[in-house]
């Protein structure tokens, strides 16, 4: 396998080991890319994730002198983009390399800054970052391009099943159930899954974003929930303002299903398919809890038997009608013979 040296002002010892090794160098900003990176690479890549803690918030993070010479010697970078991860132009910039395979989210699926930056939660997005880690791995080695193909098949067959058929369920049991959420995290999951997210746009982006809501947008959110207009709340665990405490605090008083995601891999070691999917499953308990929503559901599922039974006793008063009506029938006959409206046949003879 023939592997670039990368040459940067941290040195070329950590290139010189993975040369060594024989695996692609990958280092990714986030372990949410990283866990999927490490996944399509299998036993080809050595994948490092610099933000794995999730008790860091992404959006704070101040990078280190380790983070640049991660990526000084990285033959594939993968970057976020959309303003989530800015410092990271600044180390790419101060350790160019003609040989590295850079990753960048923003650019993939093509949302620019100021765009949503959790494109993780974007069913499709991810689909796209996929193809685009499987490729750039197929550059870094061409050797492997067929092993890397064979581990991006078996990711999107086998690795994220639950993660799909989980998506398939709400869609098809909540899709249209209104929900409110506390930030622009959970946006654009709620429009993959079908659910009407009321949440004014700029309520979820100030949260998301660290700034104060208006007045108006809070006054709109808190209706929403005192008037029970949504039927879930979602929010971000690992951003619970003040703001966000009280929405939480007010669902609940409402009697409406709260329930959280979150901005990195929890708990901490576990594969982006398997967050996703607890995820997805505690969303879809709490749509099943959901006032009238539920109802609808439960009896969907359990319907199968019931067309049966009313068939059987609806064609059981079928009969009952029929031989009713052929007895009074009966009797009309006779009358009408008696009465001489109808001649009998032995009267005519």
């Amino acid at each position: 396998m023939l592997l670039t040296a990368v040459v940067g002002s941290t040195g070329t010892a950590g290139t010189a080991a993975e040369a060594a090794s024989g695996k692609v160098s990958v280092v990714a900003v986030e372990d949410v890319w990283g866990s999927i990176a490490r996944q399509l690479g299998g036993d080809h890549a050595e994948v490092t994730s610099i933000i794995a803690d999730p008790d860091t918030d992404p959006h704070d993070y101040e990078a280190k002198p380790s983070d640049g010479a991660a990526i000084a010697t990285a033959h594939v970078a993968i970057v976020n983009g959309i303003g989530y991860d800015g410092w990271t132009t600044k180390l790419l910039a101060a350790n160019p390399s003609s040989g590295r395979k850079v990753v960048t989210v923003g650019n993939v699926v093509g949302v620019k800054n100021g765009g949503n930056p959790h494109q993780w939660y974007s069913p499709r997005s991810v689909s796209s970052v996929i193809d685009a880690i499987t490729d750039a791995l197929k550059q870094a080695d061409p050797a492997d391009a067929a092993y890397f193909d064979t581990q991006r098949q078996a990711y999107r067959s086998q690795g994220l099943k639950r993660y799909n058929d989980l998506r398939a369920q709400i869609q098809q049991q909540f899709g249209g159930t209104p929900v409110g959420a506390s930030e622009s995290i959970f946006a654009p999951l709620a429009d993959d899954l079908g659910l009407k997210l009321l949440t004014p746009e700029s309520f979820l982006d100030a949260i998301s974003e660290g700034n104060e809501p208006t007045a108006g947008d809070k006054s709109t959110v808190d209706k929403q929930i005192t008037a029970r207009q949504i039927k879930v709340l979602v929010y971000n665990s690992q951003n619970s303002t003040p703001d966000v405490n009280a929405l939480v605090t007010k669902a609940k008083k409402a009697g409406i299903p709260v329930t959280t995601v979150t901005e990195t891999l929890t708990p901490k070691g576990a594969s982006f398919q398997e967050w996703q999917a607890n995820e997805l499953q505690s969303l879809a308990d709490a749509l099943a809890q959901a006032p009238g929503k539920a109802a609808t559901s439960v009896i969907a599922a359990e319907a199968p038997a019931a067309p049966l039974a009313r068939t059987g006793t609806a064609a059981r008063r079928v009969v009952l009608l029929v031989a009713a009506a052929l007895v009074v029938g009966g009797f009309g006959l006779v009358g009408a013979v008696a009465s001489g409206r109808i001649r009998s046949p032995m009267r005519g003879t």
